[in-house]
Order: C-alpha cells, then sequence, then structure tokens
C-alpha cells in the first residue's frame, strides 16, 4: 500500500475499536471518509499541530460540519500530531475532550467549531473564509459536509451567500454517499441533480472517488487550481458508507451503531494495522 493508504487503514482501524470501546459513536460515515481525511491531513492541508492556534492565521483551516463522524476526525487529527494517540481510547467517555461532536470548551486541539448540529458548517467555514481575505492571508479554508446534510435550509442560504460575495478561497465537499440515518437518501428526500444545483447557486463543481487516497489528492489539488477565480468551490466525493469493513459498506444501518466484539474481530481483520494500534 502507499503511505496514505497505510494512514487510511490505520484511521479505519482506529474508526471501530473507538466506537467498539465505548458501544456508541458513528462508523459508517467515518470508515467512508478515511482516504478523505488521510489525503487531506497528510497531503495537501497546509497545517501546524503544534502549537495550535485557535485564529489559524497562515495555515489552512478545516471545519468538519457532519460532525458525527468525529471517530475519524480525532484520529486525523491524532495521528497528524495534535494530541497523543493514546487519548483516543477516551473517546466519548465521562469528562474527557473527545466527545461524540466535536467541542471547543474541551479545548482540543484541531477542533475550532462544535459540530454536529447540521447544516451550520458552510456557514462557519465562509465566515473564516472571509476572516483570511480581510486578514491578506492567502491560506484555503475546506469543509466536509454529509450528502444527507443537505437537508438543513441553511446551507442552500450559505450556498448562495458565498456566490454573492465570491468566496474564491473555500473548497467544501460533500461526502455523497446516498446514505442517512434514516436510509439512502433517494427515499429521505431525493437532492436529484447535485452538480445542476451546485452550478445553479454559481459553484465551480468537481467530481472525486473519495475512497482512493490518490483520486482524493489530485481531486483536492485540483480544487486548488480554482482558488482566487471568483467563485466557491465544492467537490462531490463519491464514498461507500462503511468502506474498509465488508460487512458494514454501503448500509446506512451502520450510520450509528457499534460492533459487538465478533464483528471487531471481523473488522480488524480486514484493515492492516500500519501506524501502531493505541
Amino acid at each position: 500500500m502507499s503511505n496514505l493508504a497505510n494512514i487510511s487503514s490505520q484511521l479505519r482501524r482506529d474508526i471501530v475499536r473507538m466506537v467498539h470501546g465505548i458501544q456508541s459513536g458513528h462508523p459508517g460515515g467515518s470508515l467512508g471518509c478515511a482516504d478523505y481525511f488521510a489525503a487531506l491531513f497528510f497531503e495537501v492541508m497546509k497545517h501546524t499541530p503544534q502549537p495550535f492556534s485557535m485564529d489559524g492565521i497562515g495555515e489552512d483551516l478545516f471545519f468538519l460540519s457532519n460532525g458525527h463522524i468525529s471517530p475519524v476526525y480525532y484520529s486525523a487529527l491524532a495521528r497528524s500530531g495534535y494530541f497523543p494517540v493514546q487519548e483516543l481510547a477516551s473517546f466519548r467517555k465521562l469528562n474527557t475532550r473527545l466527545q461524540g461532536h466535536p467541542t471547543t470548551h474541551e479545548h482540543l486541539p484541531g477542533v475550532r467549531i462544535a459540530s454536529g448540529s447540521l447544516g451550520q458548517g458552510m456557514s462557519v467555514a465562509i465566515g473564516a473564509a472571509l476572516a483570511k481575505k480581510q486578514n491578506n492571508d492567502t491560506n484555503i479554508v475546506y469543509s466536509l459536509h454529509g450528502d444527507g446534510e443537505l437537508d438543513e435550509g441553511q446551507i442552500w442560504e450559505a450556498m448562495l451567500f458565498a456566490a454573492h460575495h465570491k468566496v474564491d478561497n473555500l473548497i467544501s465537499t460533500i461526502d455523497w454517499n446516498g446514505q442517512q440515518i434514516d436510509g439512502p437518501t433517494e427515499k429521505v428526500m431525493a437532492l436529484g441533480n447535485l452538480r445542476a444545483k451546485f452550478e445553479a447557486f454559481d459553484w465551480q463543481v468537481l467530481e472525486m472517488d473519495g475512497n482512493d487516497t490518490d483520486a482524493v489528492v489530485a481531486g483536492l489539488n485540483k480544487a486548488k487550481t480554482f482558488i482566487g477565480k471568483g467563485k466557491p468551490i465544492v467537490i462531490l466525493m463519491k464514498t461507500a458508507m462503511g468502506k474498509g469493513v465488508d460487512f458494514m459498506e454501503g448500509s446506512h444501518e451502520w450510520h450509528g451503531i457499534a460492533p459487538n466484539d465478533e464483528q471487531l474481530a471481523k473488522a480488524l481483520a480486514q484493515l492492516p494495522e500500519t501506524l501502531g494500534d493505541y
């Protein structure tokens, strides 16, 4: 495997172990986005894990809007040096920094907004991108959103705002896995032609395979070529919920349930340990 593929495999091991350890959490979307986080945090994004700066001046920023996939976020933060990897064992436990949805009052390095109340992350990312423009900071703002999250009206208001104000230092990615908590997105509330919708809102639209680390790197780097050209940028990222674990893959049923002991063993058998378990 490539270095990034090794990293994404370890992120997936961390995810299933974290969720199993507390018997609570959201493994499906986390597993599906592991390749994106490996590519972004370990290859594409210019960021400084230590010392962590809340204002993020002079570095790229990332905002997780679909905060329920905190397991993959925490794993990527720890593995890239924001806090000790051993702290992953405290996931969702009382009086710890690794709550089910990311929070800011716990002062966890790498987390700049509390998220998981769906629909809000794009607005925050737009605000951060505008702040960078005001500060003549040429770094990029990245955000990640679920496709089911697009049911939230605030997303569409934010899309209009970003295009109107030419927020062209923002790269938003949609985890386009076709699944949400209650079932397939097509049955819950069909999204229709997402590319056409974003284009109608005057965004620059790209698509990429989100379950291939090389494709993610290429897709994000292509998106960067549109920075400063007058339009906000969105990537429609095709993924499979539960990617990497065959009995979870493609099913909304693994949106928010934890594997039992036998299922954990089966999952880990499919995921090579590459960086060392916590």
